[in-house]
């Protein structure tokens, strides 16, 4: 499939071809479900505008617990339908659709008890390898084992001895979300969708009852156009009620948001070959191997304030400490913490009091004429969620459209990625690079790393080491400017690359570099370098102050403190 890059000239393109022409599909939203449902649309050829008003994957879409994952507790709800679809689609993502970003990881879950928790937990992963073998996309993960104390100590050392009397390891897979959000994002341009990003609907075009339309705000140049769609899916995650609100009608279905806070810790506080996975009173606690990391959440707690920026308190940080220190030899202080992200998960609500207990299943309505719906689900099953919403959308148009077919369209980097890999050693050796600096490339762009590459032939000061993140390459800020439809500093450092939850310092060491890299490619002039710097630094310090803060009111206050990014000028 041919690349093609969402480049600042890309951008420009798209809002010009989404003004000029009525479109067959508009979608509203550039999280994991927007981007999938414009790449559905796209492959039944149908003509696809994809609208976001941040920045792709800026909401829930860059702060999950980075796994694809079946969800084992949801077989305590006897939720097997969701379990079943989430295990096909992880194996689709691992096998066909995403190799280079979706890979597998081993979880140990202690046992506390001699007999009947083995028995009853050794049934439920058996159920979960079950009803991946049941989907036929079970090949790529091992099956479960059980372990005995000294063996679960084994492989994962920092377990204190008192924490359990044997455990289980199981399989499930993980994933830099916001990198595969934009590499789905980007293949629905490779197969004609017009993407934009920073560009706000702030009305819905009307005709009697109908939506035919949306009022788009370019948030960079200030200007308005009308964009004309015959239909309207409004894919905008926990924003769903406002988006929906445009349209002057009550919808079928509410979003409640819920809060999960994530703590990033360096590889060396915890000893261990695998992730691992505790039960806490309210939910279960994750323990995420993430390269020269670890990422440990989540929680999961109301939040009724400000959606754009969820804040973390101390409360939270604490929390999450406390029920990881527990089994832990070593403990962790927060000295240990280099990052902390919150996110909010948009859940369907009136289920139950309790977010923890409301269902991750999705729903999709035609709330008016001319306007799709999309709320709920979890980040696995976004290509279910996108092909629903693709499929009511078609129904409105009455004619004849193809089925989905993005259970075989490979995202962009899939093809030729496992030749490439096998051939790590001959990359390192033509460009000059470490070959595990190759293999680090490899899983972050899969066969597109030739296109970063190639940034390095043409100026081989782009293969030095960025400083502040000698764990990317120069090249790589210059290439999500100019590839990855990165506008600003915090595009750059919280979601093209994880920096700002990676260093201890939240990027301030990498962000004066990273500006002067991106400005020829977004023709910023000196004023706007110093602003982008300016506005990054405040962020970090509004959210350093924020998880300071006793509770979320105080937090989300703190967090606030920041001003939202400033337009190119």
């Amino acid at each position: 499939m041919r690349s093609v890059a969402l480049s600042p000239q890309a951008r420009e393109a798209a809002l010009e071809a989404m003004s000029s022409t009525e479109l067959d599909v508009l979608v509203v939203g550039g999280g994991v479900v927007g981007s999938g449902s414009a790449l559905d649309a796209a492959t039944r050829g149908l003509t696809v505008g994809l609208v976001e008003a941040r920045d792709f994957a800026s909401g829930t879409s860059s702060r999950s617990s980075k796994l694809i994952h079946g969800g084992l507790r949801y077989l305590e709800m006897l939720d097997f339908r969701l379990v079943a679809e989430a295990l096909q689609e992880r194996g689709l993502l691992i096998q066909k659709l995403a190799p280079h970003l979706v890979r597998p990881v081993p979880f140990i879950y202690p046992l506390n008890h001699h007999v009947w928790e083995r028995v009853y937990a050794g049934a439920g992963v058996a159920l979960y390898d079950t009803l991946a073998l049941l989907s036929g996309r079970a090949r790529g993960v091992p099956h479960h084992r059980h372990l005995t104390r000294r063996g679960a100590r084994r492989v994962f050392p920092s377990l204190r001895k008192d924490a359990l009397v044997g455990a289980l390891e199981y399989y499930d897979a993980q994933v830099d979300d916001a990198r595969h959000t934009m590499f789905v994002a980007r293949t629905a341009a490779a197969y004609g969708a017009h993407i934009a990003s920073r560009a706000r609907v702030t009305g819905l075009l009307r005709e009697g009852e109908r939506v035919t339309g949306a009022e788009v705000h370019d948030l960079e140049s200030g200007r308005t156009i009308k964009v004309r769609a015959r239909q309207v899916v409004n894919a905008t995650g926990v924003w769903t009620d406002e988006t929906q609100s445009l349209a002057g009608e009550r919808g079928q279905f509410h979003v409640r948001a819920s809060k999960g806070i994530h703590l990033v810790v360096p590889h060396d506080r915890i000893r261990g070959d695998s992730g691992l996975i505790l039960r806490t009173e309210k939910s279960v606690l994750f323990v995420i191997p993430w390269g020269r990391h670890w990422i440990i959440g989540t929680t999961d707690t109301d939040w009724t304030l400000g959606l754009a920026h969820p804040a973390a308190s101390a409360a939270d940080i604490d929390y999450l400490l406390d029920h990881v220190n527990k089994v832990l030899e070593q403990p962790l202080t927060h000295a240990d913490v280099e990052g902390v992200y919150a996110g909010l998960r948009p859940l369907l609500s009136g289920e139950s009091e309790s977010t923890s207990m409301l269902s991750r299943e999705h729903a999709v309505s035609h709330a008016v004429p001319g306007l799709v719906v999309v709320a709920g689900g979890k980040y696995t099953t976004y290509r279910v969620m996108a092909k629903d919403a693709v499929d009511a959308a078609v129904h409105g148009l009455y004619q004849k459209v193809p089925p989905s077919v993005t259970e075989d369209v490979p995202l962009l980097g899939a093809e030729g990625f496992t030749a490439l890999k096998n051939s790590a050693h001959v990359l390192a050796e033509r460009y000059g690079l470490h070959e595990a600096r190759i293999q680090h490339l490899l899983g972050r762009y899969g066969s597109l790393v030739h296109e970063v590459l190639d940034l390095v032939e043409q100026d081989p000061s782009l293969g030095e080491p960025l400083t502040g993140a000698p764990d990317h390459l120069r090249a790589e800020i210059v290439y999500a400017a100019s590839h990855e439809g990165a506008r600003h500093l915090d595009d750059v450092l919280a979601r093209r690359t994880r920096i700002s939850i990676e260093t201890f310092d939240r990027g301030i060491g990498a962000v004066e570099e990273a500006a002067r890299l991106v400005a020829p490619v977004l023709g910023w002039s000196g004023e706007q370098i110093e602003r982008e710097v300016e506005h990054y630094r405040k962020r970090v310090e509004a959210e350093r102050e924020s998880q300071k803060m006793p509770d979320d009111e105080t937090a989300d206050a703190a967090r606030m403190g920041a001003p939202e990014v400033v337009p190119v000028r």
